[in-house]
Formats: C-alpha cells, sequence, structure tokens
C-alpha cells in the first residue's frame, strides 16, 4: 500500500505541475501580449525594453509558480520542503538578474545608437555590462543561501595564478580588446590599414577578436592582442574625409596655366555630379612634381566623403579630364622610340 501511495503522490503532484505549466504559460502569453500592447501606447523606449528583456526570463518564473503549487500536493519532509522554496527563491532571483541585463544591455545599445556611437551590439562592451549584472546576481543568490564569498574569492585566488597561466593567450586577447575600446583609437565601421598591408573597415571587436571586412567583402579576424602591437592607419580619424591626389601629364609644348585651369575647372564641375566629392576644402591643382623625361607633370588634389570613395570620383575625373583635353587640344604625352636604320 505505501508503494501505491508513494506512486500515487507523485503521479499526482506530476499532474498538477503540467497543469500549472499549461495554465501559467497562457497567462503569460496574454499578459505579455497585453504588455507589448500597452507599451506601443506609451511611446516610451523604456517600456518596450522592459517587456522584451523579461519575456524569456519569465518562463524561469513560471517554472517556480508551478514547483510552489506542485508541493502543496506533495507530502515531503519540512526539511526537503525548505531545500526546494531556497532553490525556487533562487530561480526567481536568477530569473530577475536576467531580465536586468537585458535591459541594462539594451539601454546601452538603445544610448549608442542614439548617440552615434561605433560600438557593435555583439561586442566586447555588452558582453562585459551583461557579465557585470549577472555577477552582481550570483553574489546575491550565494547571499541568500548563506553561502560565504570569502572562501571562494580565496580559492580563486589561488586557482587564479594556475588559470592566468593556461589562459595566457586568451586573457592578452581580452585586455587588448578593452585598451582598444577604452582607447577608442579604434571603432566599428572605421575604415583601417594595418602594417602587414591588410586594410578594410572593422566590423566588429569581440572578447578575443577583431574582424575586419576587406574591400574585397571577405572577412579577416585579428587577435585583439595582434592588433594592439600593430602600427595602424585609422582613415576615419581624426575625420573620414581623405585627400587624394591625381598625377596628370600633359606634352612639353602645353601651357602650364592654361593646363592648371582646365583641371581646377572640371574638378569644380565634378562636384555637382557626384556626391561623394566635397566642395570644401576646394580642389586644387599643383605644378607639381614639375618637368618630367618627357612630360609637364601636374598633381590634381580633391577631398572624398570617406577612403571607399576615391575610387568611383578618380574613375569619373580621369575620364572628364581627357574628354577635355581633347576639347582643348592638348596633349597627352606617350611613350615613344625614334628607330634609325643605317644602311651600311
Amino acid at each position: 500500500m505505501d508503494y501505491i501511495h508513494k506512486y500515487y503522490s507523485f503521479f499526482v503532484v506530476t499532474v498538477v505541475f503540467a497543469i500549472s505549466m499549461a495554465v501559467l504559460s497562457i497567462i503569460r502569453k496574454i499578459l505579455f501580449s497585453l504588455l507589448k500592447r500597452w507599451a506601443k501606447k506609451t511611446h516610451l523606449v523604456i517600456d518596450t525594453l522592459i517587456v522584451e528583456s523579461f519575456k524569456n526570463p519569465s518562463f524561469l518564473i513560471i517554472i517556480a509558480i508551478a514547483i510552489l503549487i506542485s508541493l502543496e500536493y506533495a507530502a515531503v519532509p519540512i526539511k526537503l520542503e525548505t531545500i526546494v522554496i531556497k532553490a525556487v527563491n533562487t530561480i526567481v532571483i536568477f530569473a530577475i538578474t536576467l531580465g536586468v541585463a537585458g535591459v541594462v544591455s539594451a539601454m546601452l545599445q538603445q544610448y549608442i545608437s542614439n548617440a552615434n556611437i561605433p560600438l557593435a551590439p555583439t561586442g566586447l562592451s555588452y558582453i562585459i555590462v551583461k557579465g557585470l549584472v549577472i555577477l552582481v546576481g550570483v553574489l546575491i543568490i550565494l547571499n541568500y543561501l548563506g553561502i560565504s564569498i570569502a572562501p571562494i574569492l580565496t580559492t580563486l585566488g589561488v586557482g587564479g595564478l594556475a588559470v592566468a597561466l593556461a589562459l595566457q593567450d586568451t586573457l592578452a586577447n581580452l585586455f587588448a580588446g578593452m585598451q582598444i575600446l577604452i582607447e577608442g583609437s579604434v571603432r566599428v565601421g572605421d575604415f583601417v590599414k594595418i602594417e602587414e598591408g591588410m586594410e578594410g573597415y572593422v566590423e566588429d571587436i569581440t572578447w578575443r577578436t577583431t574582424r575586419i571586412r576587406m574591400l574585397t567583402n571577405n572577412i579577416t579576424i585579428i587577435p585583439n592582442s595582434k592588433l594592439a602591437q600593430s602600427l595602424i592607419t585609422n582613415f576615419n580619424l581624426p575625420n573620414p574625409h581623405l585627400m587624394i591626389r591625381i598625377p596628370i601629364s600633359v606634352s612639353y609644348g602645353s601651357d602650364p596655366q592654361h593646363v592648371e585651369d582646365v583641371l581646377l575647372d572640371e574638378a569644380k564641375k565634378a562636384i555637382d555630379n557626384v556626391p561623394q566629392l566635397l566642395a570644401e576644402p576646394e580642389p586644387m591643382v599643383r605644378f607639381m612634381p614639375g618637368f618630367g623625361d618627357s612630360s609637364l607633370d601636374f598633381t590634381l588634389i580633391v577631398y572624398v566623403r570617406e577612403y571607399n570613395d576615391q575610387f568611383l570620383v578618380q574613375s569619373y575625373l580621369r575620364k572628364q579630364i581627357f574628354k577635355r583635353f581633347k576639347q582643348e587640344n592638348i596633349e597627352i604625352p606617350f611613350p615613344q622610340r625614334v628607330v634609325h636604320i643605317s644602311k651600311e
């Protein structure tokens, strides 16, 4: 009879738990549907962030409530009941911690987006923020369970040296990534050129690596420690505007002043047709390098919005200059070789 009673009690508890989960899941779905509508009506970003952040952790709270309801139908000793209640409270605290971590992370993302700060949503800064919030939650749980933190910290201190030696490269990349973010010399979205010859846009700075999207649309992954030790040219600092020099050669029979006027005129006309070409600073023409072996060499100096715009601008200007030189009868020299044939 005892076995039958135990199996019957277990069956009852299981059924109560399943029914509780089903009912609470329906209530949860309806509640969050209403909360989403309410958040949209308030037109406040913080309301939407809170609802979205607590949606997934709320499932843990449902489990905790279902366990408490099932506990009312379970014949368990007082000590075991106390342990179960502590476990339930622990689940609730952890769920709230996850929700708060989600809210803080989402608020940080919203702030960075509004302030136009170049950080990726999957980057190191978000991992650090979430990690700190979860760490505080874990400390609260340990304090609630009556577990002293001091012995844990002592154990971590003793084992920290061994862990640091084992994860030397990983920790070096982590701290290098934090240094890059804090220093701000390399930011997500910047176009950079590294001393090894690699160049491209910074896609993300994670806890271990930095991802750079090359102009060929491939991703190059560089360890943060290596990036921190490299010589880097950042084409977005202090601003993304880039000065480009276009060398142009004409024959010695050309008038230098006329050539300069033609080049400057075409550069100014191109400003209205090519959005990537900047009007300020104004285009310039310089008679340099000057006297070549078989040509007069000029340099047209213009400014573009960012690094990648230079290719389109140079192509457009070269075509327009070539057409204008034909109209103005300005000759573009090309290599020639004179061969003398002896009659002997």
